[in-house]
């Protein structure tokens, strides 16, 4: 037996004939695997949530849930979307097999089982998922937040604090649904336009997406990095060689407070005002409060527009 299957890996069974999922349970235990059971989709989705497997091997054709759409949401979830799915089933037409393949199976085995085959799909399927998730999680772990997109900007996978970070910006959403939030698609079109037309970065409130290569053909690999958004008095501070306290004199002066209403805020005197004054007119280049309030907005107003 391979190591995988020795270290216990666990297989959700799911199959609403009861003597049909008895025995695949059996056989499967046999091999060394522990084996979840459910009898429906639903039960399935809840017990992923609470254990969630290696694999899960899914019969299609089932009362309430089907399988369809069970795989179906399975998928949909960043935090099961690596567990290969494996349909089981009695149906042959072509049609069916299609359809578990773009509900996201990686296989189809077509009743009556041959356990031996059934085990051998397993280990494979189970072994290169955790190959595949791995590396994810090591890109993750190494700052490298990644997303993979189609032509058409669907999501195709990515790392799972890519995930996150996409959830910071367009609010909680199944990043590998079938039909991703407009502003997602919107963002991530106008990101693919700009890469064509030769521009490397695109910047959001959030976040920077950055192109990195194109895999195939037709997936398109991007970093996302979070931004992190430079106060208006850390910005001043770097433009005009400032200290903390002189940009947050010029911030309120922007802002058109006058220097006891600034001496309020700030928790010094007025005279202490003054006297941060003077030196920022000489920092600024200036020799007046309107000078400096218009030097202070200029720069602000340019780096918004940046």
């Amino acid at each position: 037996m391979s190591a995988d299957l020795r270290q216990r890996d666990t297989a959700l069974v799911v199959d609403d004939n009861r003597d049909e999922l008895g025995f695949l349970v059996d056989a499967l235990e046999r091999a060394d695997l522990t084996v979840l059971a459910a009898t429906t989709g639903e039960a399935a989705l809840s017990l992923l949530e609470r254990v969630p497997p290696n694999v899960v091997v899914l019969d299609a054709v089932m009362t309430g849930l089907d399988g369809f759409e069970t795989c179906r949401r399975i998928k949909q979830n960043p935090r099961f979307a690596h567990v290969p799915v494996i349909f089981l089933t009695g149906l042959k037409d072509t049609s069916h097999v299609l359809m578990g393949l773009e509900a996201g199976g990686v296989d189809y085995v077509v009743k009556p089982v041959i356990i031996e085959e059934l085990i051998a799909r397993i280990r494979i399927h189970v072994s290169n998922a955790k190959a595949a998730f791995g590396a994810r999680v090591a890109l993750d772990a190494a700052g490298r937040h990644l997303l993979a997109v189609d032509r058409n900007a669907r999501p195709l996978w990515c790392t799972p604090q890519a995930a996150d970070l996409l959830a910071a910006q367009f609010g909680a959403f199944e990043i590998l649904r079938a039909e991703p939030p407009d502003a997602f698609s919107a963002l991530m079109r106008a990101v693919i336009e700009k890469r064509e037309q030769g521009a490397a970065q695109v910047e959001t409130e959030r976040m920077s997406i950055s192109f990195l290569c194109e895999i195939g053909g037709e997936e398109l690999l991007f970093r996302l990095s979070e931004r992190h958004v430079v106060s208006d008095e850390a910005f001043l501070v770097g433009k005009f060689a400032l200290t903390s306290r002189e940009a947050e004199v010029v911030s309120w002066i922007a802002r058109g407070k006058s220097n006891v209403d600034i001496a309020e805020i700030l928790c010094i005197s007025p005279r202490t005002v003054h006297k941060h004054l003077e030196r920022i007119f000489i920092k600024l280049g200036v020799d007046s409060r309107s000078s400096a309030t218009s030097v202070a907005l200029q720069a602000l107003q340019s780096r918004s527009s940046d």
